[in-house]
């Protein structure tokens, strides 16, 4: 075995939809902006609907391979993007819950939290809760749904008041 690191770096961050421009609009309401209409790997387009090759559904475990429309979407120019992926003719179920194993949600920092979620209450995103002080006062968090149900954890940080746990003092 090799002593060695990996060289991962980020890349994207994949949500399946039902509807790609009404998930679109929602992710521009949080401050995301198309970065590709399309994904070329996956030879995938935004305006077109296109058959998924065997050899690609093959390496991302779906079987029959699917058609579908897809976009890559940033929230600023680095890393890690938002891969939008609209499927036709595959069974889906409902999305995880902050219960369950695996990637449940996805989280967003805010530097003026409050502001955030009302402006994001007017423009109808639904939320589970009003924002909720964290343990310490160590951060303000709410929670929305996409359209399809994926979780957002938006989250306003207080890195001063993390010096205790940081250096383990906590």
């Amino acid at each position: 075995m090799s002593d060695s690191k990996p060289s991962f770096g980020w890349g994207h961050i994949n949500i399946n939809v039902s509807n790609l421009e009404r998930s679109i609009s929602f992710y521009e309401k949080l401050g995301f902006e198309l970065f590709l209409p399309a994904i070329p790997y996956l030879a995938m387009k935004k305006d077109k609907a296109q058959p998924l090759t065997e050899d690609m559904a093959e390496a991302l475990g779906i079987v029959p391979p699917p058609g579908g429309r897809a976009c890559i979407m940033q929230l600023d120019e680095g890393f890690p993007k938002l891969d939008l992926t609209e499927f036709s003719n595959t069974a889906s179920s409902a999305p995880l819950t902050n219960a369950d194993l695996g990637l449940v949600r996805i989280c967003l920092i805010s530097e003026d939290l409050q502001a955030d979620v009302a402006r994001l209450k007017n423009e109808g995103v639904e939320f589970l809760s009003d924002v909720q002080v964290g343990h310490d006062k160590l951060g303000d968090v709410a929670l929305c749904r996409d359209p399809d149900g994926a979780l957002i954890e938006l989250l306003q940080v207080y890195l001063e008041r993390w010096a205790p746990y940081l250096d383990g003092s906590a």
